[in-house]
């Protein structure tokens, strides 16, 4: 069996894939720069590092430094299907036991 370099390269992509730290739920479309680096993201807004890194279709908060590690396409992410992503963070803070923190602005 023979194995070229793409294949190669396409089995680490698959063995690196990042995905958001479920931890950050709470913080996850807040835009109020609380997420942590591995945290989920719909936005450079919602990261401390500003950096929401595209991780295959899924924003995960990264540092600039690391921004195109792991198979991620560099920060300014922005989640098309932001509303569906925050839905999805608020219902695993329910089953966390977290309570979400919103923006003055979302009240």
């Amino acid at each position: 069996m023979r194995f070229t370099i793409a294949a190669m390269l396409g089995l680490a992509t698959l063995a690196f894939a990042i995905t958001p730290n479920d931890a950050g739920a709470k913080n996850v479309g807040g835009g109020n720069a609380a997420q942590f680096i591995t945290g989920g993201c719909v936005a450079d807004a919602d990261c401390s590092s500003a950096c929401c890194a595209d991780a295959s279709g899924v924003g995960v908060c990264s540092a600039e430094a690391a921004q195109f590690q792991n198979g991620k396409a560099g920060c300014g992410f922005a989640d098309p299907n932001a509303a569906a992503t925050i839905a999805a963070a608020q219902a695993q803070v329910a089953k966390q036991g977290f309570k979400m923190v919103r923006r003055a602005a979302d009240s």
